[in-house]
């Protein structure tokens, strides 16, 4: 026990790198509140959390950090210690690296990131635990062999450049480490053998961490004939609540549930009834809340309901339309229409489709065409659905199940008064060159996603903080000015990832199935949209593709970054603010927290953050200029017209796709409806991931994303 004394709080404040006042201030206000005695660390909290009500958020973080570092052992010995494979520890005692870490980069992470780390990313075990630079440099050490690599990845990643998606993080250097984030499957075949087979598949991805994609397009309606039993089919629904089950039970070592996210077209018979799956009306015994429902749209469909024509529904025993896209899926589609199928109004089904997204934030929408004919696997056959995001843009088959690591840059780390786009450039080639490494380094559940990888070496790089960049640059997102900026970004970051992936294949050669892709032919991703970017080279970078190859059939992919971005005190991916001002909850209690870029540009603070509270972190009738008005809008105060020409001008540099959340405070079909077909009509890929409604206080948050 520790005597709660001024003395002894100020003392712990000061070591935290506390002013003489603060100090003073809060120690005044902790030891009316408190019994004469505490042990030592529920001090530590208490003193931390009332920093943090104070708006002190990154001297809270100190508090805390401060103590771990005092309880906490060496790296080396930390590692030795830990359950990590023999191997690996084999390599950090003949590394010797403790002497490389940069252990005050740890006092740069406030209570909420430092409490994440705490609860799901630092190890513990053997009566030691990681502190957050143990935890880089374990990452690092775990993704290269020579010293140099380790430390120029650990650098960027202890710079807080960029961040490995959350398995990386949770199982480097594990025994059996999946450092891979999506995996993406179909069913392996109608047939009992075959979901079980899958559904095997997935529990053992779900076991390391993993989320998953997958397609049921090709798995019989209701009613149908089942000769071998001489019986009729059950349909996709009861078979989808064991895969809920599966999601829920194996649930990645009690950390957080399984994700699964299931995809299918809407030609299915079934489709209705999946639609109703996560809706809070019908029979409990036809829910599969715990699943993340998605449609792979054709664009026939999407023609049908602009024309408020008939839309047939087939069992796809009738015939096989997931193996078939575009033209050769019209003709088809059209063909089967004379002779069988359920005839249904477009509308009527797309309405249905409108009204379970006001309700439940799902189905998610991507555009199965787009995605085909810009896809840089297009000569691997036809990509039938997604990952648990909505951005990865994959090949499958029942003998591979394709798999993606992921990263994100974080973009406010490039911003100065300018943005700089040289040093982000470099800092993409070098994300490239580690998350390559994850290909070879990552353990896989099942030998289909072995296969997969290998072969076209996929990477998903993203960003976080793109609002945060336009805040700090004083630029409004719905701008013009914002537009081109972004659009320079993606065009930046598309250039950079291709040089570094060239360099690897001029190294290791080219991924084993890039002849007969789009990029061995001189043909990348802007081409399939029509423009002709000038920033850079981009001849010179095609002719060197054609000669050298490429390392990886696919390079960028947006993700939602719910998780890392909360690390590195960012912004979530692509997404506009929000809000300004929310709270958020952690063990020590309940805070708010507000926008630092606003508290920096304004001199009237608490004048401010009193109209925020009474408006939802709303700045609009604050005592602030204009231009701040305009900067500091919330996604609710944007048109999300804004929000869809964002993704468009970035999407023919992002070879995979975006998790697009739209956001509306009063949802109606109308609005939904208008907002989709605006994205479709702009061609992108990903027309939907979430539905926001009802702005809250609280900041959204993905507690499935794998990112």
């Amino acid at each position: 026990m520790l005597a709660v004394t001024k003395k002894n709080i100020v003392s712990m404040l000061s070591h935290s790198g506390a002013s003489p006042d603060t100090s003073q201030s809060l120690a005044d206000k902790i030891v009316k509140a408190l019994p004469d005695s505490m042990t030592e660390k529920s001090l530590c909290d208490y003193v931390a959390a009332t920093a943090q009500s104070e708006e002190h958020g990154m001297l809270a973080g100190n508090i805390v950090m401060t103590y771990l570092h005092v309880r906490s052992k060496p790296f080396t010995e930390t590692m030795l210690k830990l359950p990590l494979s023999p191997a690996f520890q084999e390599k950090i005692k003949r590394l010797q690296l403790d002497e490389h870490l940069m252990l005050q980069n740890d006092f740069t992470y406030d209570l909420f990131a430092l409490r994440t780390l705490q609860k799901g990313y630092l190890l513990s075990a053997n009566g030691v635990t990681e502190r957050p630079q143990h935890m880089l440099m374990r990452v690092a050490a775990s993704l290269h062999d020579d010293k140099e690599s380790i430390l120029r990845c650990y650098r960027a990643l202890s710079n807080k450049q960029y961040t490995h998606a959350t398995p990386t993080l949770y199982n480097s250097g594990c025994q059996k480490g999946q450092l891979a984030s999506c995996f993406l499957g179909v069913m392996q075949d109608d047939s009992i053998l075959g979901i079980f087979n899958t559904i095997r598949q997935c529990a053992l991805i779900s076991k390391g961490a993993g989320g998953i994609g997958l397609s049921i397009s090709n798995i019989r309606a209701k009613g149908s004939v089942i000769q071998s039993a001489m019986g009729e089919s059950s349909g996709i629904v009861p078979m989808l609540r064991v895969f809920n089950e599966t999601a829920r039970y194996v649930d990645q070592g009690r950390r957080r549930k399984g994700a699964f996210a299931v995809f299918l077209e809407p030609w299915h018979r079934d489709i209705q009834s999946f639609l109703d799956l996560r809706r809070n009306t019908g029979d409990e015994n036809a829910k599969a809340r715990d699943l993340f429902t998605a449609l792979w749209v054709p664009d026939l469909f999407m023609e049908r309901v602009e024309k408020d024509q008939d839309w047939t529904l087939f069992c796809p025993t009738e015939i096989n339309l997931q193996d078939v896209h575009s033209e050769e899926f019209n003709a088809s589609y059209i063909e089967a229409e004379k002779t069988g199928g359920v005839k249904i109004r477009a509308r009527k089904l797309w309405e249905q489709i409108l009204r379970t997204q006001i309700e439940t934030g799902t189905p998610y929408i991507m555009f199965k065409d787009q995605i085909n004919r810009t896809s840089n696997q297009s000569n691997l056959g036809t990509i039938k659905g997604s990952n648990l995001c909505a951005e990865i843009a994959l090949f499958t088959s029942p003998e591979e199940i394709a798999v993606c690591t992921l990263a994100s840059v974080a973009l406010p780390r490039f911003v100065t008064h300018v943005f700089q786009f040289e040093q982000f450039g470099k800092a993409v080639e070098e994300v490239v060159k580690n998350l390559d490494r994850v290909i070879d380094t990552t353990f896989y559940p099942q030998p289909e996603a072995r296969r997969s990888n290998l072969r076209h070496r996929p990477l998903g790089i993203g960003v976080q903080g793109l609002s945060d960049v336009f805040q700090k640059l004083n630029v409004p997102y719905d701008s013009e000015e914002a537009l081109d900026l972004d659009a320079e970004i993606f065009e930046t970051m598309y250039f950079h990832a291709l040089k570094a992936s060239v360099e690897l294949a001029k190294q290791h050669g080219p991924y084993e199935s890039f002849a007969g892709s789009p990029a061995s032919r001189g043909i990348l991703q802007f081409d399939h949209y029509g423009i002709t970017p000038t920033r850079y080279d981009w001849a010179k970078m095609k002719q060197d593709i054609m000669t050298h190859g490429l390392r990886n059939s696919q390079l960028l992919a947006l993700m939602p970054t719910a998780s890392s971005a909360q690390l590195l005190g960012n912004s979530e991916g692509t997404d506009p603010r929000t809000s300004n001002m929310y709270t958020r909850r952690v063990l020590s209690g309940e805070f708010v927290v507000t926008n630092r870029y606003l508290k920096q540009k304004v001199d009237n603070w608490q004048q401010v953050k009193r109209v925020m509270e009474k408006h939802s972190g709303s700045v609009q009738n604050a005592p602030v200029s204009d231009e701040t008005k305009k900067v500091f809008k919330t996604v609710w105060e944007i048109s999300q017209k804004w929000v869809i020409d964002h993704a468009a001008r970035r999407q023919p540099f992002v070879c995979q796709s975006q998790s697009m959340n739209l956001f509306l405070a009063e949802p109606t079909v109308n609005k939904v409806s208008a907002m989709l077909f605006y994205a479709w009509k702009k061609k992108l890929k990903t027309g939907m991931y979430y539905l926001r409604s009802q702005p809250k206080l609280q900041a959204v948050q993905c507690d499935a994303c794998s990112a």
